[in-house]
């Protein structure tokens, strides 16, 4: 009966989801249902094959094994260089900054390295190839998207460079909501730290989790463009990844990939540092003025029985995105505290979300692993408000003749990879007992 009822409340939110894209399209006559269609088989095939026929499961074990195994060796070097910072974490806690964000670092470089070999071009040319043939997309959005499994939002346009200038405004826009709805390699890496903590059987759970979720989002990312906006100009249909490389040798590779991984574990600390402090003065306005001006602060706390103890941002996100946390299938008692967190995945960022995840998980506020598997689902995702600066900067500077458009798409890209995200963590609760 509660796979039933799983299965039931994922159906109902898919399509609730599948009509909120509806609602912004701007050709609703020239929606390709049949490409739609197909990309929701396809993450229910994926997922199916991942969580419930053993070979599949063996297998991207040993991939989440393998992510695993880097946190170990970015650990080696971040004790070579900090100490005792990394290791007495009976003295000194788990300091983030020491923990997480050097596999960052070493991920950029993994990947760079991977890039100049020509592997990773190849794991990239066969996602592509399927998503091609199977859902009748053109070869440079399918090659975007697929790279956006392992790249980042601003690195994955770098396959197909020579494409962007001649690009339709649905194949850009294709490229953004890909972006937007999967994450990098190297913040994956990061997730599955602070998620997992310190045991080997908590992080292959979530490197699991989190490397499927990516996957999926590809083609949900792809329908959700189309149908906001669908392709109606003739398209390159070839797949071709082009063979440049990252560096003149592999020592070059490796270097250009630290410098670069830097670059973003600085970026990624700043922007927590900054978003940390916002909310606490936001939270104190609301609490300190208008909370405690007209009551609301003991009213909150008594209707919440304690969980939120006056008013506040949290409890604002709880209240708006409490519904969608219930269409993606998680149970009644948890939906304030999931609200709370897919509100500050959209309007802030998914590091800050995935580190509220990590809290109140180990603080055993949210105890339902079920939940923790959703919320893991509905946040792996670079849509948030900012992104949509980083992406018109990053692909603009790729293709400035596109820049006006990009700008035009924007908002409609947020909406598309939120909406790709959430569509994934339907099919998650579907299938997750």
């Amino acid at each position: 009966m509660d796979i039933l009822i799983n299965v039931g409340r994922g159906l109902l939110g898919i399509v609730a989801f599948l009509a909120l894209a509806v609602c912004f399209s701007s050709n609703r006559r020239a929606i390709p249902w049949r490409l739609v269609l197909t990309g929701i088989v396809l993450q229910i095939v994926f997922g199916l094959l991942v969580l419930h026929v053993d070979i599949v499961r063996i297998a991207i074990d040993s991939i989440g094994m393998f992510f695993v195994k880097i946190l170990d060796f970015t650990s080696a070097g971040a004790e070579f260089l900090f100490g005792s910072l990394i290791t007495n974490k009976q003295t000194f806690g788990f300091l983030f900054a020491f923990n997480i964000l050097p596999t960052i670092i070493f991920f950029s470089a993994l990947t760079s390295l991977l890039f100049y070999l020509g592997i990773l071009q190849r794991i990239v040319y066969a996602f592509a190839w399927v998503m091609t043939k199977t859902m009748n997309l053109s070869g440079p959005e399918s090659l975007s998207a697929s790279a956006n499994v392992f790249l980042g939002q601003t690195e994955a346009p770098l396959l197909i460079r020579p494409y962007l200038s001649t690009m339709t405004r649905s194949e850009l826009l294709a490229v953004m909501v890909g972006g937007m709805a999967t994450i990098a390699g190297a913040v994956m890496v990061a997730y599955i730290g602070m998620l997992g903590g310190d045991s080997p059987e908590s992080r292959l759970l979530f490197a699991k989790h989190l490397l499927t979720a990516s996957v999926m989002s590809a083609p949900a990312a792809l329908l959700t463009s189309k149908i906001l906006l669908p392709q109606t100009e003739h398209i390159e249909r070839n797949v071709e990844v082009p063979r440049e490389k990252i560096g003149a040798n592999s020592l070059e590779a490796i270097a250009a990939g630290t410098t670069d991984g830097l670059k973003l574990a600085v970026n990624v600390g700043a922007m927590l540092i900054v978003f940390t402090a916002m909310i606490a003065m936001v939270n104190w306005i609301l609490s300190a003025g208008v909370g405690q001006w007209t009551g609301l602060n003991t009213w909150i706390a008594s209707a919440t029985a304690g969980r939120y103890t006056e008013f506040s941002l949290q409890y604002i996100f709880g209240l708006i995105f409490a519904p969608l946390a219930w269409l993606m299938g998680i149970d009644a008692g948890q939906l304030m505290v999931s609200g709370q967190i897919i509100g500050e995945k959209t309007i802030l960022n998914e590091f800050y979300a995935y580190a509220t995840l990590a809290k109140l998980k180990s603080t055993g506020v949210l105890t339902d692993v079920r939940a923790q598997i959703i919320l893991t689902y509905a946040l792996c995702g670079f849509s948030n408000l900012a992104s949509v600066g980083i992406q018109i900067g990053g692909i603009g500077a790729l293709a400035p003749n596109q820049r006006t458009a990009l700008a035009q798409l924007g908002m409609k890209a947020l909406l598309g990879g939120s909406i790709a995200c959430f569509l994934t963590a339907c099919v998650a609760g579907m299938l997750i007992r």
